[in-house]
């Protein structure tokens, strides 16, 4: 197992404002990894999701903390985002795409969906009134080949 090169954890209030705080700052902390406009974009979009479901399902708007943890393996980026809400009754049902428990908040049910899609892997732990874990990781690079003056 490789060593973590770098890491970084954030506690912020659970409010509304804060979700482009956490979903840049995550970007920022991927910079190291040189990754593509699209990668960072797919990070920020995976991140806002896993942050507001914490914000409207997790903690109904209550003012509480939101913690992200992450760090670098070589080229992979992973990223853990944990509320100490509600919890997820069914996590295997709440992952399904257009599921929503809030549909009067005309929430779309795709936040889990967005987050397989965007990232590598996504796992969910979930514990009724102790809160839930989302872990995601992402490779920066994949695929991606490396220009050099000579190759040109």
């Amino acid at each position: 197992m490789m060593k973590n090169t770098n890491e970084m954890e954030l506690v912020f209030d659970s409010r509304p404002v804060n979700e482009g705080f956490a979903r840049v700052s995550v970007a920022a902390f991927m910079t190291q990894l040189n990754p593509t406009l699209e990668e960072v974009s797919d990070v920020k979009t995976a991140v806002s999701e896993a942050v507001t479901n914490a914000l409207i399902h997790g903690y109904d708007g209550k003012v509480k903390k939101i913690m992200i943890r992450c760090w670098i393996e070589g080229q992979t980026l992973y990223v853990e985002i944990r509320d100490e809400g509600k919890g997820i009754e069914n996590v295997e049902k709440a992952m399904e795409p257009l599921f929503t428990t809030r549909p009067e908040l005309d929430r779309s049910g795709m936040g889990f969906a967005f987050m397989e899609a965007f990232m590598d892997n996504v796992y969910v732990e979930s514990e009724l009134g102790k809160g839930t874990l989302v872990r995601m990781k992402k490779t920066i690079g994949k695929g991606r080949e490396l220009w050099t003056t000579q190759s040109l």
